[in-house]
C-alpha cells in the first residue's frame, strides 16, 4: 500500500524551512530491504492537483504505481522538494537569467549543498531507500532541471539517474552547456526530454530544442550511448505539467527499468 510522508526540514544552506513530500509505494519486493529514490525538483506540482500549478500535475504516483505493477520498474521512492515560490529562480539557477527580474543573485551552489548535505541525508535516515549512485537520481523541469543538472555536475558520484525535462539552457548565455563540456564523470542513465512548442516565440522554441541536442551531443562525446542515453523530442508539446506527465513513464522507465 502506497504512502506519502509530509515533513519540513529546516535549511541551514538556504536559511529557510523547506516540505518535502516523500511517496512510498508498497513494501520492496524480491527479498530487498531498500528501494532507489529519485529527488525531483518543483514538490508543489508532482502529487497534488490542489498545490500544483494551474492544477495540474507531473501524475508521479499514478505512474510510478503503473509501472511498478506492470513489472517495468523496481519500487521507488520519490522525494518532491518544494521549490522556493518567489525565490525559485534563484534557488534552482547557477546562473543569471536576463530575460528574468526574479532570477539575479543566483543561489544555485547554495541549493545543491541543501539537496547533497541535508535534504539525502534525512531522506536516508527516515526512509529504507538505498544508498549510492545506483540507487539515487534527481531530476526535475525548466528551471528545476537546470538545478537538477547542475547538482548532477557538482555531485559526482552520488547519482546514478538524471531527468531533464524541458531544462533552461539558455541562461547565463549557455553557461550551463559550458560547464557540461568539462565534467569528468555523468550519471549512468541520462533522460532529456523537450516539447518543439515550449513558448509562444518560434526563436526561443527552436533555441530550446537545439539546446538539448546540444546537451545530447556533448554527452555522447562523454561516452554516453543508448544504453544510458535517451531523449524524447515531443512535436507540438509544451512547456507543462501536462507534457511532463506524458513522458514521465518512459523516462522513469528508462531509468530505472531493466
Amino acid at each position: 500500500m502506497q504512502h506519502f510522508h509530509t515533513h519540513h526540514i529546516e535549511s541551514a544552506a538556504l536559511g529557510v524551512t523547506r516540505r518535502l513530500t516523500i511517496f512510498v509505494p508498497g513494501p520492496p519486493k524480491h527479498g530487498a530491504s531498500r528501494y532507489p529514490v529519485l529527488y525531483l525538483n518543483d514538490g508543489q506540482n508532482l502529487f497534488d492537483p490542489a498545490r500544483a500549478f494551474a492544477g495540474n500535475t507531473w501524475r508521479v504516483a499514478e505512474t510510478v504505481t503503473g509501472l511498478i505493477e506492470a513489472g517495468i520498474i523496481p519500487p521507488i521512492v520519490v522525494v518532491g522538494i518544494d521549490h522556493g515560490e518567489i525565490r525559485r529562480a534563484r534557488e534552482y539557477l547557477p546562473v543569471s537569467d536576463d530575460r528574468n527580474p526574479f532570477a539575479r543573485r543566483p543561489l544555485g551552489r547554495r541549493y545543491v549543498e541543501f539537496v547533497v548535505r541535508e535534504v539525502m541525508p534525512f531522506v536516508q535516515r527516515e526512509f529504507p531507500v538505498g544508498r549510492g549512485p545506483s540507487n539515487t537520481g534527481v531530476g526535475g523541469s525548466s528551471y528545476g532541471a537546470v538545478a537538477a543538472l547542475f547538482t548532477a555536475l557538482e555531485a559526482p558520484g552520488k547519482f546514478g539517474r538524471l531527468l531533464i525535462e524541458s531544462p533552461s539552457l539558455y541562461v547565463g548565455r549557455g553557461r550551463m552547456l559550458r560547464r557540461a563540456r568539462r565534467a569528468q564523470a555523468w550519471p549512468a542513465r541520462v533522460y532529456l526530454g523537450v516539447g518543439t512548442s515550449e513558448t509562444s516565440r518560434a526563436e526561443w522554441n527552436e533555441e530550446t530544442v537545439i539546446n538539448v541536442m546540444r546537451l545530447e551531443q556533448i554527452l555522447k562525446k562523454a561516452g554516453l550511448g543508448p544504453r544510458r542515453l535517451r531523449m524524447v523530442i515531443q512535436h507540438g508539446a509544451t512547456h507543462s505539467e501536462g507534457a511532463w506527465a506524458a513522458r514521465l513513464p518512459f523516462a522513469l522507465s528508462f531509468l530505472f527499468g531493466g
